[in-house]
């Protein structure tokens, strides 16, 4: 009778699990569908300039000591019931120009990109004239037709006729400074790296290690330039050269988007691969200012309002049951090899 019920209740514990998990699967979908209506995301809007009001107020109020803190807190507080009366008296049209503030922090693949589209749309249909927009940049560049798209996006911003100001505190190099270039107005800090205007490509070939085991690759192709360097075939002269040819043509468009946006920079000049630090790419036209994104956006608050946009985008199905320790493999490749880039310019 005991084994009996010993088996009945394991049977029941286990039949009580596929069920717990067949409901939690069932709960995802759900709640996956029910976030496809939000169109993939959350927008969330920050108020920098308040930030940096009630941070002042605060370090104010601990200067003063407890009691007359205590009564400056007050007086702020009526102060702010009187202005949130005086704003529900504006009209729509009315009020002060505004500079909304959007982050893109890249790696190779210029991940990024889609939370930068989503939110470029989102300014395009609010922002009006006058208006400006500042993006943190921060990105050591990558794949040439990704960045090329995230650049895209920031010229609609300059076609729409709104202000781009673009920060830099620590890297716009490569990718990232096709992106930085857009800028009306690029700041970047001190020792902040910019530039690297220029095109890199490695492919490994293990073709003698195949031949040493008698292994034989064949690449079948249709179109005489379909694959000009492999790394499992033979590679021939021809291939290098018709490669080479590539990336002498994407540096020449790279130079001309970098150009067309920046005509005072003697693109010749500084479009041979190298880096500088901000204090020396102010003087070669590379940037137009020294300072860092914190600084200027503390004075843009003191002379307008500052709005601070994240996009939340909403993961996928696929991403919550799994695939998580594919992406931490992916992600530590690149971080190796974006460290092994940033200690080529540290050498330098």
């Amino acid at each position: 009778m005991l084994d009996w019920l010993y088996d009945y209740g394991l049977f029941f514990a286990q039949v009580a699990t596929v069920v717990i998990a067949i409901a939690v699967v069932v709960a995802l979908i759900a709640r996956q569908k029910a976030s496809a209506q939000h169109h993939g995301g959350k927008l969330m809007v920050l108020d920098r300039g308040e930030h940096f009001r009630r941070r002042r107020e605060s370090l104010e109020a601990a200067r003063l000591g407890p009691v007359l803190g205590a009564k400056a807190r007050k007086q702020w507080a009526k102060l702010d019931k009187r202005k949130a009366k005086e704003d529900k008296k504006r009209t729509p049209e009315g009020g002060d120009s505004v500079s909304w503030v959007i982050d893109f922090n890249g790696d190779l693949r210029a991940s990024a990109t889609p939370a930068l589209t989503e939110q470029v749309s989102s300014l395009l249909l609010a922002a009006r004239e006058g208006d400006e927009v500042v993006v943190r940049l921060e990105s050591g560049g990558g794949l040439v037709h990704a960045y090329g798209l995230a650049a895209a996006q920031l010229d609609r911003l300059r076609e729409a006729k709104l202000k781009l100001t673009i920060c830099v505190d620590k890297v716009a190099a490569s990718g990232g400074y096709m992106m930085a270039c857009c800028a009306d107005r690029l700041i970047a800090a001190p020792f902040a790296v910019v530039g690297s205007i220029g095109v890199v490509a490695q492919v490994p070939n293990v073709h003698r290690l195949l031949k040493k085991h008698d292994i034989d690759v064949e690449v079948l192709t249709a179109g005489k330039h379909k694959r000009t360097l492999t790394i499992l075939g033979e590679n021939t002269e021809e291939g290098r050269a018709k490669f080479v040819e590539d990336l002498i043509d994407t540096h020449a468009l790279f130079k001309a988007y970098v150009g067309a946006r920046r005509p005072g920079l003697a693109i010749d000049e500084v479009a041979d691969g190298d880096i500088w630090y901000g204090s020396e790419a102010v003087e070669r036209g590379l940037i137009d200012e020294v300072g860092t994104s914190e600084a200027y956006l503390q004075r843009r608050a003191e002379e307008g309002k500052v709005f601070e946009l994240r996009f939340k985008p909403t993961r996928s199905l696929a991403q919550r049951l799994g695939r998580q320790s594919a992406r931490a493999i992916e992600r530590g490749v690149e971080r190796a090899i974006e460290r092994l880039v940033q200690l080529g310019w540290e050498r330098r």
